[in-house]
């Protein structure tokens, strides 16, 4: 256990790539240990991608890539600015109220928060927001990715933990909406002490018929987390069936309803899912080396024994691991802590009579936070590199955006049934 720890731990320092670090300490591990053969290295890597329901990941990739290139993002954000334009901080709202949209097209945080840095991102710093300022608020409006579906991550945690995606979907709803209403109130406070973009009094409010008629344009896009919660709710489709669909729907929409999708813009959205899967795919494949030697040495065990002596609370347990998962997650992809901390921390809470479906939603806004704070955040990097806004900055005027996402999580701990309000209510 010892080497396995330390070879991770040297391979992280040295900035080597997650994945490998993740491979080769598991290696290491089997190599020292004589009782277990080394050819066991290459039968977890295998048979850590044998599950129909990891098709899923691979399929949404490809989806929200098509969805990007198909004018759905161009019509959602002139939905966004219309139902923002009468607000304190409009742009920074476009930005909140996007990402709440996109959401259910791209299901990955660093894809919303690249995407929207380049759409609205030199926009808003011409028009007076400060650099750091719209690079956290570009970041952490991203986070509602993590629960809106069809989130990646919710998928993963799904897939690792045997929980079912069709309720972590649907569980998902009400804490992305939550977290949307409480970006949008910091945004309202933050701009106005600091003055920027206040409303023009000349300009009305959005009417009923103004609202309904770019919501018609944009629909198709708007449809899309209905159509696949309903689908797999009644059974018309699996969680990797729904991805296949996503595909399929997203090649339709943007062919002959909106007719942007040219074979340039298919080619290119092919590569890119093609980068993005490797990615992914490796690190996943790869885990599985290292969680198999974790649950050979008991850690999940061991971890569990030692978390219940400290409190049997639901509740203070799990403050304790969200603390956990928020700690981790500065240092480790958000990826990387769901494929290895899920098997951990999983059986624990279940023995507390905590629904895993709850700790799913909690578990993912907090680890996906992680790709937006240093030292290793990926969408803070992307973001900051972008816009060109030092890190220090990035920071600082952040701190508000922040503390406004840990309210929301304390509540949802100590408020469980506004995560389980509507998967118990469908699948009663």
């Amino acid at each position: 256990m010892i080497f396995l720890v330390i070879t991770l731990t040297i391979l992280v320092v040295i900035n080597m790539p997650i994945g490998f670090a993740i491979g080769i300490s598991g290696a290491v591990y089997f190599l020292t240990n004589g009782l277990i053969p080394f050819s066991i290295t290459v039968q977890r890597v295998v048979a850590q991608t044998q599950s129909i329901a990891f098709l899923a990941v691979p399929f949404f990739i490809f989806a929200g890539n098509l969805m990007n290139r198909t004018g759905i993002t161009t019509r959602l954000l002139r939905f966004a600015s219309l139902l923002t334009r009468r607000m304190h901080g409009g742009l920074a709202q476009v930005n909140v109220v996007l990402s709440t949209m996109m959401g259910g097209v791209s299901g990955s945080a660093v894809a919303d928060a690249s995407m929207q840095a380049r759409v609205l991102g030199q926009t808003m710093i011409k028009r007076g927001y400060g650099k750091g300022y719209t690079a956290g608020i570009t970041c952490l409006s991203s986070l509602i990715t993590a629960t809106i579906p069809p989130s990646l991550g919710l998928i993963l945690f799904g897939f690792v933990g045997e929980v079912s995606i069709g309720k972590l979907f649907i569980a998902g709803i009400i804490p992305g909406i939550m977290m949307m209403g409480a970006l949008m109130l910091t945004v309202r406070f933050t701009s106005k002490r600091r003055g920027y973009e206040t409303p023009d009094a000349s300009i009305p409010a959005p009417t009923f018929g103004e609202i309904m008629a770019d919501m018609k344009d944009s629909i198709w896009a708007l449809m899309f987390p209905v159509i696949l919660i309903v689908g797999i709710r009644f059974g018309l489709f699996t969680p990797s069936e729904a991805g296949a669909f996503a595909v399929v729907y997203a090649l339709i929409i943007g062919r002959f309803v909106y007719k942007e999708l040219t074979w340039e813009k298919f080619v290119a959205a092919l590569k890119d899912s093609v980068i993005d899967n490797g990615a992914i795919i490796l690190i996943i494949a790869l885990s599985g080396i290292f969680g198999y030697a974790l649950s050979l040495e008991n850690v999940p065990g061991m971890i569990g024994t030692m978390l219940v002596s400290i409190t049997t609370n639901p509740q203070l347990m799990l403050v304790i691991i969200v603390l956990f998962l928020f700690v981790a997650g500065m240092f480790i992809d958000s990826n990387v802590s769901i494929l290895l901390l899920t098997p951990i921390f999983l059986p624990v809470i279940k023995n507390m009579g905590i629904d895993p479906v709850h700790f799913g939603i909690l578990m993912m806004t907090i680890v996906t936070m992680g790709v937006m704070t240093p030292p290793v955040g990926t969408a803070l990097y992307v973001v900051c590199q972008i816009l060109d806004v030092p890190l220090q900055e990035y920071v600082r005027e952040t701190l508000p955006f922040y503390g406004a996402v840990v309210l929301l999580v304390i509540l949802l701990i100590f408020l469980p049934d506004l995560v389980m309000f509507l998967p118990n209510l469908i699948y009663s």
